[in-house]
């Protein structure tokens, strides 16, 4: 429940970026919703068009997050495999599983172009973002000169996405430390 103080737009988005998370696009009532926000029908509605509107703006906030709080890493101090790592081993709830990521195996999601938009999207931007950082690596001699940076970032994300998974599967966050400290041996071995 939030304080009276915060904005009931505000709330209901929130609100509803915690259900989608928790319990996905089904199982994300309208009903819930209000309870978990305490706002209104009414409110709820004069805010937004339905449930489907309400979960694109927590859909289209959680990718903005996930962008934000990923660039923070890549554009922090360090060379290019500190800031990878720092952003490979930044602190995750492994077995809750990543908000944007979840959505994926989320089946109404994916079947809406427009709720899958902002995921696609947010996926796009970080594995653009990660071959850039692995370009300027690879340029500037700190990766092997072989190495495919598209290819890699791409690998990179889907190790984060599998290692939630895995940890969730084992029922424990060590699965997802280890994914990623393979995955820094692999992009850390370089030809001599």
């Amino acid at each position: 429940m939030y304080s009276l103080g915060v904005d009931k737009r505000e709330q209901l988005i929130e609100s509803t970026r915690e259900l989608l998370w928790e319990r996905g696009y089904v199982g994300t009532s309208p009903k819930a919703i209000q309870e978990r926000s305490g706002a209104g029908q009414g409110s709820m509605y004069h805010h937004f068009q339905g449930k489907s509107g309400l979960a694109l703006a927590a859909i289209g906030r959680n990718a903005d997050e996930l962008r934000a709080r990923a660039e923070a890493e890549f554009s922090g101090p360090g060379t290019v495999v500190e800031r990878v790592t720092a952003y490979l081993r930044r602190e995750r709830d492994a077995l809750k599983g990543c908000p944007v990521g979840k959505l994926t195996q989320d089946p109404d999601v994916m079947a809406d172009a427009d709720l899958r938009k902002p995921v696609e999207d947010a996926f796009g931007w970080v594995t653009g973002r990660l071959a850039e950082l692995l370009e300027e690596g690879r340029a500037a001699g700190e990766l092997d000169a072989s190495l495919d940076p598209l290819a890699t970032a791409i690998a990179l994300v889907a190790v984060l996405q599998g290692g939630y998974v895995l940890a969730r599967a084992a029922g424990s966050p060590d699965v997802f430390a280890k994914a990623v400290d393979g995955a820094l041996g692999l992009l850390t071995t370089k030809e001599n």
